[in-house]
């Protein structure tokens, strides 16, 4: 998942109501016109330079970004900027549509030419809590992939949530309502957030409080690796030589590498870490790495690009990553856009290419899950030991609700190459066992790493009470 939030922008939106459709111009190898973003409940009108776009429902449509050329792109692509945005990149397509990237993102979202805006774009939706609750509804209605998965029934929903809104219900008990219509999904791609006070996050039954869990388990991990422990990129990489060749590599996140949110400047700093960590001495000869562990237990998501540019250094062949699709179908919980393939390629410098192990718990969340999963068809295939990781994939849909309140779903699978996913269940491990549990913490044990330094070296790395029975192998 990336975890971007994009700002919400005053622009008018009548004039724009009879654009010509988007289609003619593309003829001309031109991008201006309206769009209509297939899945993601999206319109984009590109013109005279400015890209500019609308969150829409069939109820309603608010003004979101604007973004400005900022030149081209490969493909006969426009790229765009804007204040608190990633960039964005236009390019045609075939049939007369577009496709639009987004910096840090994995794939692409298709754009359809419509003719006109959609015709809530010509009117104020009202910011009353009974409309406020409408369009929280709908947005969930219409791009919420995964009822079935949770066993929620959102029409029931709206039935039994909406007699509890007034047209004078006070923020506290509309805030109450919408959280608890959300909180059966136990989705940690939701979220509605009206102030300092209102904040609602969703999890999975069970997950620990991470703020209680993440000091406590990094003391105790830290305390089984040698002093030589470094640390890049603002902390969130880390990495040691361990005894037996073998390598421990933590990544705690995927953004916020440095000062700047900027994807272009994240990436500069990963492959400045890697490459200090991947170094020839490591990766060929005699005395290479004979493995390496990959921690990303406590790893709380950032941008899928990140985490493909470090499975490009873990391998010599490319591979299939995932497959991207988002849903489409605002009647159908089921329609879905085609799947768009997302690869790994082997990326230059250096490279690890023998066995891996990736530990990986209920903490392990969003783009430390894609990366998980952009590893599985890696060869010689990961070990997988810990718990199974919290199961939220997608990229996160950020909307405005009209009293102003903020709230975020997602509305994308990632698929294996055999059509398997993990949404809501978690990439399971090859190997279970407890993950930074009070009992493990308070004994300053960690199994998963010990599992992990056995099966590497064949049982050499000392007592840890485990037989593991197999050592990886190249």
């Amino acid at each position: 998942m990336t975890d971007f939030r994009w700002k919400s922008c005053a622009v008018m939106a009548a004039a724009l109501l009879t654009w010509p459709a988007a289609s003619p111009a593309l003829a001309a190898g031109r991008l201006d016109g309206l769009w209509q973003m297939d899945g993601y409940g999206v319109a984009v009108a590109v013109h005279d330079g400015r890209l500019r776009t609308y969150e829409t429902t069939r109820i309603s449509c608010r003004p979101w970004f604007t973004a400005t050329r900022a030149g081209g792109g490969a493909h006969g692509g426009v790229r765009f900027t804007g204040d608190g945005i990633p960039e964005l990149t236009v390019r045609p397509a075939a049939a007369g549509r577009a496709r639009l990237t987004v910096a840090g993102s994995t794939g692409s979202r298709g754009l359809l030419p419509i003719a006109r805006l959609p015709e809530a774009c010509g009117r104020t939706t009202p910011a009353d809590p009974l409309s406020t609750f409408d369009v929280f509804w709908q947005t969930f209605a219409e791009n919420y992939p995964f009822f079935r998965q949770h066993g929620v029934d959102w029409d029931a929903v709206r039935e039994s949530h909406r007699r509890l809104v007034r047209p004078d219900s006070s923020d506290d008990e509309l805030f109450g309502v919408l959280r608890s219509m959300i909180e059966p999904l136990q989705d940690a791609h939701t979220a509605v957030v009206a102030d300092d006070t209102h904040r609602y996050f969703g999890k999975r039954a069970g997950t620990p409080d991470r703020a209680a869990v993440e000091e406590r388990a990094l003391e105790v991990t830290d305390a089984q690796l040698p002093d030589t422990l470094r640390t890049w990129a603002r902390g969130a990489i880390a990495y040691a030589d361990l005894p037996d060749r073998v390598g421990y590599l933590r990544i705690s996140r995927f953004a916020g590498y440095t000062d700047d949110d900027d994807y272009a400047q994240d990436a500069a700093a990963l492959d400045e870490a890697l490459d200090e960590i991947l170094t020839p001495a490591r990766t060929t000869g005699a005395k290479a790495l004979r493995g390496l562990i990959l921690d990303l237990r406590l790893n709380r998501g950032g941008s899928d690009a990140l985490g493909l540019r470090i499975a490009a250094r873990l391998t010599d062949r490319a591979y299939l990553a995932y497959r991207k699709r988002a849903r489409n179908d605002p009647d159908d919980p089921s329609g879905r856009t085609r799947p768009v393939p997302v690869p790994v390629r082997p990326g230059p410098g250096p490279r690890f290419t023998g066995p891996i192990a990736v530990l990986t718990g209920n903490l392990t969340v969003s783009a430390g899950e894609t990366f998980t999963q952009a590893l599985l068809a890696r060869r010689p295939a990961p070990v997988r030991i810990g718990q199974a990781t919290q199961g939220v994939f997608s990229d996160i849909m950020p909307r405005t609700l009209p009293n102003g309140w903020e709230f975020a779903l997602p509305n994308e699978e990632f698929s294996t190459a055999g059509g398997r996913t993990f949404d809501v269940t978690g990439i399971p491990p090859t190997i279970a066992c407890p993950v930074f549990t009070p009992a493990e913490l308070d004994a300053g044990a960690d199994t998963a790493l010990r599992i992990a330094r056995d099966l590497l070296t064949g049982g050499t790395s000392g007592p840890h009470g485990h037989s593991p029975g197999t050592t990886l192998r190249r």
